[in-house]
């Protein structure tokens, strides 16, 4: 009987799975999608050129399902982007979901999906998920959207603000209808570059006219042990800097009122300081160097300027959601841009007791 239905008209939602060197985690996560499927959904998995056995995990939990609307598709290792970009081809549902194959669609999720898109046919459904620490379950802890719960939201303003105020830029936190991504210029994922959420779904979300957000959490958003340590470098820092510029070209084409430019450049401060801080783990040349790049990409990225947007968190202009974490960055950016010896040397001196700090407890 499944079989027979899932053979009949397109689904509502495509779930696509980008995977690459993922044969330890994929079947885990394949699991927590399969049991959720019913006629209405496909899945979609994408080997991006794995050199270990990801393909044959994938195709071994599909085998056990032989009426699953699903398929796996392989294609030269391109990177994320280029992986996403392969899954927005094949898909044919109406919804496009995105989950990544070293997380989990926690239980209930597209159940709930389904529910929201009978009931409201929104553009976008947003939902919350947890940040999660399989090896450290204590830490883990949900994230809320800034969204009033099972409420419908219409209009670019308020779809778009609470995005920039809190600044949960996850593509796979956001389910969005197919013709949107079909809208924009293709491909939708810049290849070869990091951080392409930050660039791409502020834009899709600019084309959305409404949306619903579901107050369960949907996705378990690993948080890898190995991540913590990893290396950054001067191309992650200038990518990240990249992507938020290209948020304000997006917006300085389209148009946007005068408090979503403040949110915009609010967030770009709180880019600006996180890559600021983790730049301090490159050597110190090097990492001067980085900052310099990032600071002009950083000043071209505001649409005011940088301290009328510095003035606006710390006097609470905005209703942002929280006015102390507001103030402590507009403080920190100041120092920063500022090019404060002390700053710099605290945050050196800070980073590598962290580093070291979380190294001895992976």
């Amino acid at each position: 009987m499944q079989a027979q239905l899932a053979s009949r008209g397109s689904p509502a939602v495509s779930i696509v799975v980008p995977a690459y060197n993922a044969q330890d985690l994929v079947a885990a996560c394949l699991q927590s999608i399969v049991p959720q499927m019913t006629a209405a959904h496909e899945l979609v998995l994408v080997d991006d050129g794995s050199r270990d056995r990801t393909a044959e995990c994938a195709q071994a939990v599909f085998d056990e399902r032989p009426g699953l609307r699903a398929r796996l598709v392989r294609q030269p290792n391109g990177g994320v982007a280029a992986a996403r970009n392969r899954g927005l081809l094949e898909a044919r549902g109406a919804y496009l979901c995105f989950v990544d194959a070293d997380d989990l669609l926690l239980p209930g999720a597209l159940a709930a999906l389904d529910r929201a898109i009978e009931r409201h046919r929104p553009d976008v459904v947003a939902w919350d998920f947890l940040m999660w620490h399989p090896h450290k379950e204590r830490k883990t802890r949900r994230v809320a959207l800034g969204y009033a719960p099972q409420q419908s939201v219409t209009g670019r303003d308020a779809i778009l603000s609470p995005f920039f105020a809190n600044r949960h830029m996850y593509v796979w936190a956001h389910v969005i209808r197919r013709a949107i991504y079909a809208g924009l210029p293709q491909p939708v994922f810049p290849p070869g570059r990091v951080f392409e959420d930050v660039a791409v779904l502020s834009r899709l979300l600019s084309e959305c006219a409404s949306l619903v957000r579901l107050p369960l959490p949907a996705v378990a958003y690993r948080q890898h042990a190995a991540s913590l340590t990893r290396a950054i470098s001067p191309t992650w820092c200038v990518d990240f800097a990249l992507a938020q510029r290209q948020v304000k070209s997006t917006f300085a084409e389209r148009g946007a009122s005068q408090a979503l430019r403040l949110f915009i450049d609010a967030a770009a401060c709180h880019f600006y300081i996180g890559i600021v801080k983790n730049s301090y783990q490159l050597p110190w040349a090097q990492g001067r160097a980085a900052r310099r790049q990032v600071k002009e990409i950083f000043l071209d990225s505001l649409f005011h300027a940088p301290g009328q947007v510095l003035d606006a968190m710390a006097t609470g202009a905005l209703p942002w959601p929280d006015p102390a974490r507001e103030r402590a960055v507009a403080r920190q950016v100041r120092l920063a841009l500022g090019d404060s010896l002390c700053f710099a040397l605290a945050r050196a001196a800070s980073r590598r007791i962290k580093l070291w700090q979380r190294m001895a407890a992976a």
